[in-house]
């Protein structure tokens, strides 16, 4: 298959870019891939919203930008965050007018306030925005004939000068397996788009959906591919205790926001003691926190009372949160709902301009698999998605400017050969795959989790190391499968986490190293 560009991940920002490409200029050809079916993205769980200053009477740019630099450590673009913030609100603009619907009061959109930020500026639909949005792109998306859906498709590799001897030194498109039938094709391009999300499968509990295994992260740092701000790894500090259905699920930050308090298992308030923001201090500051409590405790988690809100305000605002919580016993508000941190966000990624152009030539990456420098050390709560929207659309425009200078012929694309490799993979091979990822997962909880150590991080190093040359082994061996291939991408993003984390040398954001003596 060949195509004018290639998307790879079909959350909000490959969405988005896919329909802005679409409607900027209708003769561009353009395939998107899906890792499971087009609903199934890290965008479906965003129950929070979408960070964007509305309410210019009380809110301003300027207090938006100043939020996202603190939360950050000090450590953020600001260039970037100040278009970001400034651009914010034409692209919620944009997504409204493309069917997306948002909680209103009085004809004004309906704003919440989560933690790190000065005002009420999160836009928001009930408790599962990410899911309207996700719905909305895709009623949009599948008007355009100029967009081809691929679902069911994982990424394998990034083509470059390693698959081709080539004088062009650029990514001219990837090889996919096809979840199904186990196949891999070859799908060349002249523009590569990396929208696949982030790696929170790389631990025990994380946010992320089963199919974030950090493909494109481990793709493009096997194609030698600028990689920066891995260690900058975000957990949310409340996800429900114990799992749903096998599934680690989100308790919105947005619930803190509406007044509810942490408390440990015996009834304590803790938070006061920790920040003078409390339980709307930075995600970073309340993850450490509950997790100092649970170290000291010993307890396996800590409770969120909601007492100060009624059964129906709660219900009409959170009516995704009491559902799960009912499912597992729990009913709030009159019942404290226990939590614990879990792996929610990757800061990091591929190095990208401030067009989302990676270093490598005909690569792009948005998103959460990208780092623009908006989120420095720690996240803002609900800049992802707004980060997602700016950057869609810069990417989408710069692409269509470059395709129309550079643009290599068919039938150099044509002779980049098929995926070579063995043709069989058993049943024991597949148990040995599930062995391994349970390893890394452990690993990675143990010793490159909240908080770290230099021992740990060398003791992560040399059990990946292991896991790698068995991981290896498997790949020269046999047929290549989808569990295979995640593996090998979350042992690749594993590795760069665990080196560039050694390297850090100062407590900052997210990352602390108990052998650090400096905390900012």
């Amino acid at each position: 298959m060949h195509t004018d560009i290639l998307v790879i991940g079909s959350g909000i920002s490959g969405l988005t870019y896919a329909i802005k490409i679409a409607e900027l200029n209708p003769k561009v050809r353009l395939i998107l891939i899906s890792k499971t079916s087009l609903l199934e993205s890290n965008t479906r769980y965003a129950q929070g919203g979408i960070a964007v200053v509305s309410n210019f009477d009380q809110d301003s740019f300027e207090k938006h930008v100043q939020d996202t630099l603190i939360a950050g450590g000090g450590i953020c673009d600001e260039k970037v965050v100040r278009f970001v913030v400034k651009e914010g609100k034409n692209r919620l603009d944009e997504l409204i007018g493309w069917g997306t619907k948002f909680d209103t009061c009085n004809n004004q959109l309906h704003l919440s306030k989560e933690g790190g930020h000065s005002e009420r500026r999160i836009v928001h639909y009930k408790d599962k925005t990410g899911q309207e949005i996700q719905k909305a792109l895709i009623r949009k998306i599948k008007r355009f004939d100029n967009i081809t859906l691929l679902e069911a498709h994982t990424l394998v590799d990034l083509i470059t000068d390693h698959h081709h001897d080539s004088v062009y030194h650029k990514c001219y498109g990837a090889y996919i397996i096809s979840n199904v039938k186990q196949e891999i094709i070859k799908i060349t391009a002249q523009l590569t788009v990396l929208s696949t999300g982030g790696a929170g499968q790389l631990y025990q509990h994380t946010t992320n959906p089963i199919n974030a295994t950090g493909d494109g992260l481990g793709a493009a740092y096997r194609a030698k591919v600028l990689m920066q701000g891995l260690p900058f790894v975000q957990f949310h500090p409340t996800a429900l205790y114990p799992k749903v259905a096998g599934d680690t699920f989100l308790i919105s930050e947005a619930v803190r926001g509406e007044g509810a308090q942490l408390l440990t298992v015996n009834g304590q308030r803790f938070m006061p003691n920790y920040h003078p923001m409390a339980e709307l201090a930075p995600r970073d500051v309340v993850a450490r926190s509950i997790t100092q409590e649970l170290l000291a405790s010993q307890d396996e988690y800590v409770v969120l009372s909601c007492n100060t809100m009624t059964r129906e305000k709660f219900k009409n605002s959170f009516p995704t949160i009491l559902a799960q919580c009912e499912k597992v016993g729990i009913y709030p508000p009159q019942d404290p709902i226990p939590v614990i941190p879990a792996a929610h966000y990757f800061c990091g990624g591929v190095a990208v301009n401030h067009h989302g152009k990676s270093q490598l030539n005909g690569l792009y990456a948005i998103g959460e698999c990208s780092h623009t420098g908006l989120h420095g050390a720690n996240r803002l709560a609900s800049n992802s998605l707004l980060e997602s929207l700016v950057f869609s659309h810069r990417a989408a425009v710069d692409s269509l400017a470059k395709l129309q200078t550079e643009q290599l012929p068919e039938s150099f694309y044509a002779s980049i050969p098929q995926w070579k490799g063995p043709q069989n993979f058993s049943d024991e091979k597949h148990k040995v795959v599930r062995l391994l990822k349970m390893e890394l997962q452990a690993t990675m909880t143990k010793n490159v989790g909240i908080f770290k150590t230099n021992q740990g991080l060398l003791d992560a190093e040399d059990t990946l190391k292991i896991i790698f040359e068995k991981t290896l082994e498997l790949y020269n061996n046999n047929k290549i499968s989808l569990a295979l291939c995640e593996l090998r991408n979350m042992v690749s993003v594993a590795y760069l986490m665990i080196k560039q984390s050694q390297k850090i040398k100062t407590n900052i954001g997210v990352f602390y190293n108990y052998e650090h003596t400096k905390n900012v």
